[in-house]
Formats: C-alpha cells, structure tokens, sequence
C-alpha cells in the first residue's frame, strides 16, 4: 500500500467540509417542498404547469408585476419569461392587465384560475410545515423558521 505524504493529507482533510453548506441543506429542503407542491398540483388535476411556469408564478404579487420585474426576481431572461408568461396566460392561470401607473406597460396577476392552484400549494406547504414541526419539535421549527426570515435581511434583494 502507498502511503501518501503527511502535507498532501491535511491539505485534503483541510479542503473536506465535515457538514454540506447551510445554503446546500437549505436548497435541498426547498427542492422537497417544490417537487411536492408540484406532485399536488398535478394530482389536483392541474397537468398542464411545469416547475419553471410554477417557479415564475410565485413571484406573482398581490397587485400584479411586470414581466421584466418577474424575469429579474426569477434570474431568468425577460425572453423566457415572457414565454412562461404566455404558458401560464393559455392556461388561464393568469392575465395581462393595463399597469395603472403606465397605460403603455401590462402588469401580469394572478387568474382565478391561478388562485385555485394557488390554493392547492398552500395547501401542501401548510402539511409539509406540520410534518416539519412534528420531526423537529416546535421550538426548533420555531428557530429555523426565524432564522431564515433573518437571513432574507441580507439574501433577498426582493423582500
């Protein structure tokens, strides 16, 4: 058996992280939720949303954004999501309307549609969060949950 060199083998255990990342941990913990709020939304009958349509409608806020707005806060191109856009408008799941402050520009809302979808994620988030407290103890989802609202403060340019 080669033994390798004292320096080469520190150097490895130096560069190892003992635990993943918090933000690897966290990305993990959000791909769970969106591949369940998905598995629901489909299972409600809802077969026509991709996660991409799905991840772009909630960014949707209350009175309505514009598309360069949504392609921003999606990290995507106003191109792609103004396609997705125009998915989720054929499906009835939202519409463009006139921006108030603009008459030249369109603001996207959410459709009714869209609010029965919408209904069925909170739906699924709501059982994931009891399902979350139950294996980690109030107290401790009570801290996760504060936690990461405090680091919005510093992450989350949109907030």
């Amino acid at each position: 058996m080669v033994s390798l060199p004292d320096q080469f083998v520190k150097t490895q255990e130096a560069a190892a992280m003992p635990e993943p990342h918090p933000a690897l941990l966290m990305f993990i913990g959000a791909r769970y939720v969106e591949q369940r709020v998905a598995d629901a939304v489909v299972a409600a009958g809802y077969t026509d949303l991709t996660p991409a349509m799905g991840r772009v409608a909630a960014r949707l806020s209350e009175d309505g954004i514009r598309v360069t707005e949504l392609a921003e806060q999606a990290r995507i191109t106003k191109q792609s999501a103004s396609v997705l856009v125009d998915q989720l408008e054929r499906g009835a799941y939202v519409e463009r309307v006139p921006d108030p402050a603009d008459a030249r520009a369109r603001l996207v809302v959410i459709a009714p549609r869209g609010r029965e979808v919408q209904r069925v994620a909170r739906r699924e988030e709501r059982a994931i969060a009891r399902e979350w407290t139950r294996h980690l103890g109030a107290e401790r989802m009570a801290a996760l949950q504060a936690a990461l609202s405090d680091l919005r403060e510093i992450t989350d340019p949109y907030r």
